[in-house]
């Protein structure tokens, strides 16, 4: 399996000097490449390829030994890969109809990571093993930087990058060969309905809290945007505003990954099958606002659902369920939400009425009342037992 690592680095006022050059320098560099390719295209209708600004990259180095020449040439590669990812992208989106999004310049605060493709090709890591105590990563043109390690890596490094978040600075391991740690069998199996309330609630009838980070930070949050916006543009007090705005963002991310994670493991730990909604989470937050000729209806209700939705971090929760799953040998089923929060799980009955509060459940031809998340989650249990069957009966 392929993991990542990330970690906190401990840097002196030198390196982060460095590193904070070195990441100006490769945005330089990206958008020099971006201006590069409209310009050609604009003049000539010529369309400039990785493998053409990859070939230039030497001589830029020679031209600017104190500036571009100072970094790794492998990671310089991927800068530029990473553009023509973007192109690739843009045209794929031409393609498939949708809105294309043409790439965009890079300002000074939307450029904040940098990548080296191969461990030993411009970086090192644990370029210190004989230290007995602390760990180092070796970057090239920065120096050994000493590394928060709060857990062991496992598998083999295959790529180093380096990201800044407000004032902290990371690095982020991708390793390959990451041996999988599977779990005792429990025998049990499991649907869970996804919610605001409760960020999940299981058949068993057992919800996971939501703990509304972005909700328990937003007095903070106001207050540092409304001082963040009295602040005269360009000046150092501004700069800090914006560090202090950043900084209040980070903290309920990495509050909301850590809750996401601590959830996931509960349920692997405990299910050895476990069955969620497929969810469009783009499509349904998606703005109600409309347009001038139609405008939307409830647009303030759907507004505050949508940030509680988000805020919740389905997306975010999913997708470490599924790392977790895989690595514990568990089984993970997505089914269609459609109908499951209206049917009754008793007698099979679907009707809209059967819902009759966010909380309630009560069905109209039988009777059956329970939970309405619990009667869901019973529904998405049943569709994924059945697809599991229909695919080994296959």
């Amino acid at each position: 399996m392929r993991r990542s690592f990330r970690f906190l680095l401990r840097l002196t006022a030198r390196q982060a000097a460095a590193l904070a050059a070195c990441l100006e320098d490769h945005r330089t560099l990206y958008n020099a490449a971006l201006e590069h390719r409209r310009t050609a295209y604009a003049r000539a209708g010529v369309s400039v390829r990785y493998g053409d600004q990859s070939a230039e990259l030497k001589h830029i180095r020679a031209d600017d030994p104190d500036g571009q020449g100072r970094w790794s040439f492998s990671s310089q590669q991927a800068t530029l890969r990473r553009l023509d990812k973007a192109f690739r992208a843009f045209f794929d989106r031409v393609k498939a109809g949708r809105t294309p999004g043409f790439p965009r310049f890079k300002g000074c605060g939307w450029f904040d990571t940098v990548e080296w493709p191969k461990d030993g090709d411009g970086c090192r890591w644990d370029s210190q093993p004989e230290h007995s105590t602390a760990t180092y990563v070796r970057l090239q043109g920065v120096g050994h930087v000493r590394v928060h390690r709060h857990r062991t890596v496992q598998g083999r490094v295959k790529t180093i990058a380096v990201k800044r978040e407000g004032n902290r600075w990371f690095v982020v391991l991708s390793c390959d060969d990451v041996p999988a740690g599977p779990l005792p069998a429990t025998g049990a199996a499991a649907g869970v309905d996804m919610g605001v309330a409760s960020l999940v609630t299981t058949s068993d009838g057992q919800p996971l809290t939501n703990p509304r980070h972005l909700a328990a930070s937003a007095d903070r949050l106001a207050a540092a945007q409304r001082a963040l916006a009295r602040k005269k543009r360009g000046s150092k007090r501004r700069r800090k505003a914006v560090t202090r705005v950043a900084t209040l963002h980070a903290k309920v991310r990495r509050q909301r990954l850590d809750g996401a994670h601590k959830a996931a493991l509960a349920l692997v730990r405990t299910y050895d099958v476990i069955v969620h909604e497929d969810l469009r989470i783009t499509n349904m937050t998606r703005s109600a606002s409309g347009t001038i000729q139609t405008p939307g209806r409830n647009v303030a209700a759907k507004s505050g659902l949508n940030r509680s939705i988000l805020d919740a971090g389905w997306g975010v929760f999913l997708t470490i369920l599924a790392h977790k799953a895989e690595s514990a040998g568990r089984k993970l089923i997505a089914v269609n939400p459609a109908g499951t929060s209206r049917t009754c799980s008793r007698c099979g009955h679907c009707a809209k009425e059967n819902r009759v509060t966010q909380a309630e459940f009560a069905c109209t031809a039988c009777g059956h009342a329970a939970h309405a998340d619990v009667n869901a989650a019973v529904n998405i249990m049943r569709a994924g037992l059945a697809l599991r069957q229909a695919a080994q009966a296959a």
